[in-house]
């Protein structure tokens, strides 16, 4: 196997939870147009298409035709862990890539720091692996609850 692209989220990553958030935050099973998604997180609807083409065909979400069209959930939130996500977009070798020198690092032809993110790599894959999108979608409320909550006391 030849040299791999760095262990970097790129922006369909970042699209890819945003938009997986918004559902997450709707009843359970509920429905909602890709362009209503995009509207919420403020997402462009064109590249967010081609992120939720991904997460359908990894059965992250379902895509639904007929009187009731969109998108929903394809499990509870509960069941969704980011390790999936992450590697339906990314691809199934994302946690094998070196995060120091991309393109010049594999575990074939290691870098002089390939040894540190051997040791490393496993704790961020299962923490990528305990971790679910519901625990991301609570985490994120609170913050956002706390950061009303400061910027009232500056009042």
């Amino acid at each position: 196997m030849g040299l791999l692209a760095p262990v970097k989220l790129s922006r369909e990553s970042e699209y890819g939870l945003e938009a997986l958030s918004v559902l997450a935050e709707q009843e359970d099973g509920k429905v909602m147009l890709l362009r209503e998604i995009a509207v919420a997180r403020r997402l462009p609807q064109g590249f967010l298409a081609k992120v939720f083409q991904k997460l359908t065909r990894h059965n992250l979400v379902r895509s639904h035709r007929g009187a009731v069209r969109g998108y929903a959930l394809a499990r509870p939130a509960q069941e969704i862990r980011l390790k999936e996500i992450f590697e339906a977009i990314e691809g199934p070798d994302l946690f094998r890539r070196c995060i120091f020198w991309p393109g010049e690092c594999s575990d074939q032809h290691p870098c002089r720091l390939h040894p540190k993110w051997a040791t490393i790599r496993p704790q961020l894959q299962a923490m990528m692996e305990e971790t679910t999108l519901a625990q991301v979608v609570q985490g994120s409320k609170a913050m956002r609850a706390k950061g009303k909550g400061e910027m009232a006391k500056e009042r």
